[in-house]
């Protein structure tokens, strides 16, 4: 059977015949999800060919950039008791959809949280015992009934090879300055060494009871929001300090340097100057892997470049977004404005995007404080009704296609109404992913290696151009 045969068995309509050239001609494919037809992460007829122009979007292969981490989203214990009200069945094809890199969308990250957060179904802690020192009763018993279970489920969807960043929204009561875990406050000093025992406690018993590897850590969940729910204060020089002075040798003496730890986890428009406590003291760095962003407040993508002119040996990885005050059923600007944060961050050195909860009610919940936010996914715990919204497949169009290890390329041009971002993955492919966000189809050229395709993305949509591998 000939490739062009093959190809269009798999669903895929293949370009047309290129002129000869000294290197074979190889195949592109097109997924597109749109407004305004049925198209969802649907292959759509491959670009025909054209002649290269001076307007057109110009992929560099040759001219790359950071290395991608991967795609997840956030496993809460709110997430794990909403779909705990499905059957099983119907619960397993969320996760698959989610992580099957097949099948689904291919996530390969998540996060979840060390003690509760807003998105937990009440505040509790892994030691809820005041003045425990030496942690003595510290137990993973909170996280059994529903947080365990999901981590579980999502790590078989993905083969095993889930990789889990866990994040503190507050130490226990006992350890902070206003003994509560809500409403700020900050950790007290003389319970610093205590703090950061807790973290390598939480890993090592994920490890040796759950059998679930934690891939990173961050010190503090938005270290710089004063919340009604599980909150702690940390100003640049605090998180530094116990960066250097506790949490980072705490986890070294306890064989545990492999673990990724990322500082700030906040929002990116006060990521400079956390980057320039923490990445410029040498002795905080040593232990940092990088900084988390989130996406609140600001849309100075740039920061980043910044950042990453200042501290190029270290990684940035998006590690929260959502749109708060829950959600509005077809709302097609939410898929969009995901795609928009993506395509920033990842041309300003962005190297990973986690999403934050993976599912949620018809609410938006629960939420033990009515913190109410969207998911890409919501279950009507009521009918067991589930909606993928348009956010779920905008962002499995970068996930399901930019694998892990790729890396941006270079990419330019196209026309003004149009956002792009390029990558290669390890297996030689290009990709690239196009964004209209205006109310009309839009025409352009894509050029790629000497060669050039006639393209049109309609309105408000979103495409993946993808050119196989070698």
């Amino acid at each position: 059977m000939s490739l062009i045969r093959k190809l269009s068995c798999a669903g895929l309509v293949v370009a047309a015949p290129l002129l000869l050239l000294a290197t074979p001609a190889r195949s592109w494919s097109v997924i597109e999800t749109a407004r305004d037809n049925p198209h969802r992460l649907s292959p759509v007829a491959a670009p025909s060919a054209t002649t290269v122009n001076p307007e057109a979007l110009t992929l560099d292969p040759g001219e790359s950039f950071q290395q991608m981490t991967g795609f997840g989203g956030a496993l809460t214990e709110s997430s794990a008791w909403v779909l705990a009200q499905l059957p099983a069945e119907r619960r397993t094809e969320v996760l698959r959809r989610y992580y099957d890199p097949q099948d689904g969308i291919g996530y390969t990250l998540a996060r979840t949280h060390i003690n509760s957060c807003d998105f937990s179904l009440h505040m509790w802690s892994l030691d809820e015992v005041p003045g425990d020192y030496d942690l003595q009763h510290f137990t993973l018993d909170p996280m059994r009934r529903w947080l365990l279970p999901l981590l579980h489920a999502a790590n078989r969807a993905a083969g095993g090879k889930l990789r889990i960043l866990a994040s503190p929204w507050s130490p226990p009561s006992w350890m902070k300055t206003n003994n509560r875990m809500d409403d700020g406050g900050s950790l007290r000093r003389e319970y610093s060494p205590a703090w950061a025992q807790f973290y390598v406690r939480f890993v090592e018993a994920m490890q040796r009871e759950e059998k679930l590897p934690i891939w990173a850590l961050t010190v503090q969940n938005e270290p710089e929001a004063h919340q009604v729910w599980e909150s702690c204060l940390y100003t640049p020089e605090q998180e530094r300090d116990f960066v250097r002075d506790q949490l980072g040798p705490a986890l070294a003496k306890a064989g545990l340097g492999e673990v990724k730890l990322l500082g700030w986890d906040h929002n990116r428009d006060r990521t400079e100057a956390r980057a320039d406590a923490l990445l410029g003291d040498p002795k905080a760095a040593q232990y940092l892997w990088g900084l988390g962003i989130h996406w609140y407040v600001s849309d100075d993508f740039a920061s980043s470049a910044r950042v990453h002119a200042k501290f190029p040996d270290k990684a940035l990885l998006f590690t929260e977004g959502c749109v708060e005050r829950g959600p509005l059923t077809g709302s097609w600007d939410r898929g969009e404005r995901y795609a928009r944060n993506m395509i920033g961050d990842f041309r300003h050195w962005v190297g990973g995007f986690i999403d934050w909860n993976i599912v949620l009610d018809q609410h938006g919940g629960p939420n033990h404080v009515g913190n109410f936010c969207d998911a890409p996914v919501i279950i009507d715990t009521g009918t067991g009704d589930v909606r993928y919204q348009s956010a779920f497949y905008y962002i499995g169009q970068f996930s399901k296609f930019v694998q892990t290890g790729a890396h941006r390329i270079a990419s330019s041009g196209g026309p003004a109404e149009l956002q792009s971002v390029a990558f290669r993955n390890p297996d030689g492919a290009l990709v690239a992913v196009v964004l209209n966000e205006t109310a009309r189809p839009v025409s352009f050229t894509l050029a790629a290696e000497n060669r050039a395709f006639s393209c049109t993305i309609p309105a408000h949509a979103i495409q993946t151009y993808i050119r196989n591998a070698p």
